[in-house]
């Protein structure tokens, strides 16, 4: 069985519903692989967990707010 990992600060329900759809049809494409047998593992961290360039990601995203 195939397994897709993705790790990421905090998602939306609707952006993490999307993301295992995407991940799951483009891997489908590329594999040939049924994407029945694929599982889709998304794992997030607290914004404020993770930081690039200095700042969290809570910070960033309170500036692009």
């Amino acid at each position: 069985m195939p397994f897709i990992a993705f790790e990421s600060a905090q998602l939306s329900p609707e952006v993490k519903e999307r993301l295992i759809e995407r991940l799951t049809d483009v891997s489908v494409e590329l594999t040939g692989i049924p994407k029945e047998l694929f599982l889709v593992s998304i794992r997030e961290q607290p914004d404020d967990n993770l930081a690039v360039g200095g700042k969290s990601i809570k910070k960033i995203k309170q500036s692009l707010s």
